[in-house]
């Protein structure tokens, strides 16, 4: 009876016999007195190795892979007996233009086939060698965001009442503006588990984020940032929220206290650099603030807002020529941040221009 095993697998049973044998052979008293048979047994043993490595050459070449028949039944519309096929085809593929093709045809066929998660082969493949070709973003950014909604509305099914639903929830209204309804979702969480990590900032943050926050919801904010620091000591971000509030409020002692913690916090946070900066020039602390204003502009060179600052620091020292270069450098960023803005907005209008222009009929 044949077997069914791939001849692949004999060859290292072959190889270990091969050893046993030849240990035998050369450390047995008798057969070092016969020489010649040794040498045909070696020469034996390695007969059995070719042919067994013949065996699984041939049994490779005969599971080759042809491409151009995986591309034809998936544009075919025979996606379930391509995907296996397209699977294998991604990763031999050589030519660029050939390997696109299997993968967006592999994409294709695993997201319209409902076997969505199949597409990570394929994704992983064209965006690590396609990373600036348009077609390959494009359809990419539509699996993801496929992927995405199908792995959220598991969620939703497999655990309705958890409060990762209603994270999600809040996540998305956010992107939408809506603000109240974000922040009644993160309320529901913090009934859940009120020491969740991260939580009670985003609240925070989705109280004051509306365009007119009311006095009661700047100070709910306010206690929830102060709260979030309570669970999180080291949330940078939390620390900054304050220091804005409280600059807001010209409690200058209390900013310049938050923005420091969040500077020690996260020393690449240069935002923090400048709101330390800025309240120290403002509670006219000139000497002081010119350590965090120089190293805002070390982070942010072509930000206007840290040269003038830093300008008037070094003025309040007396360091008149070192006030006169930030003046220039701020005149000179605003210059170039204007110009950036104005071919912005002309290559804004110009494509519209182009999309409202309708075609000369035909003579």
């Amino acid at each position: 009876m044949k077997s069914n095993v791939p001849s692949r697998h004999y060859r290292p049973i072959t190889l270990r016999i091969a050893s046993s044998l030849i240990d035998k052979a050369f450390y047995n008293p008798v057969m070092l007195k016969r020489p010649i048979p040794a040498f045909f047994l070696l020469f034996f043993v390695c007969l059995l190795g070719r042919l067994s490595f013949a065996q699984t050459s041939k049994a490779g070449s005969g599971t080759a892979i042809n491409p151009q028949r995986a591309i034809s039944l998936a544009e075919s519309g025979s996606c379930n007996e391509a995907l296996p096929l397209l699977k294998k085809a991604i990763r031999l593929a050589t030519d660029k233009d050939l390997k696109k093709r299997i993968g967006l045809d592999g994409l294709h066929c695993a997201m319209t086939r409902n076997v969505p998660y199949d597409a990570l082969d394929f994704l992983q493949v064209l965006t690590r060698d396609y990373p600036r070709d348009p077609e390959v973003l494009y359809q990419a950014t539509h699996a993801f965001s496929d992927l995405s909604l199908r792995t959220s509305q598991d969620l939703a099914q497999e655990a309705p009442f958890s409060y990762q639903v209603h994270l999600l929830n809040a996540e998305a209204l956010e992107i939408q503006g809506k603000w109240p309804e974000a922040a009644t979702e993160y309320r529901r969480i913090i009934e859940l588990n009120p020491f969740l990590p991260g939580i009670h900032a985003r609240l925070g943050r989705a109280l004051i984020s509306k365009p007119q926050p009311s006095d009661s919801e700047v100070q709910e904010a306010k206690k929830n940032f102060e709260a979030e620091l309570e669970i999180d000591p080291n949330n940078a971000a939390a620390e900054y929220v304050l220091g804005e509030l409280a600059r807001e409020a010209n409690d200058l002692s209390a900013a310049i206290r938050h923005y420091s913690r969040a500077t020690k916090i996260d020393t690449g946070f240069s935002e923090a650099y400048l709101g330390l900066g800025t309240s120290m020039v403002s509670a006219k602390r000139f000497a002081e603030a010119i350590a965090p204003l120089e190293t805002y502009e070390k982070l942010a060179p072509d930000s206007p807002s840290g040269h003038f600052q830093l300008a008037l620091a070094y003025a309040g020292v007396g360091r008149k020529e070192d006030a006169n270069r930030e003046a220039g450098l701020q005149r000179q960023t605003a210059e170039g941040l204007e110009q950036v803005k104005r071919r912005a907005a002309d290559a804004l209008l110009k494509q519209s221009d182009q999309q409202t222009q309708t075609p000369d009929p035909p003579k």
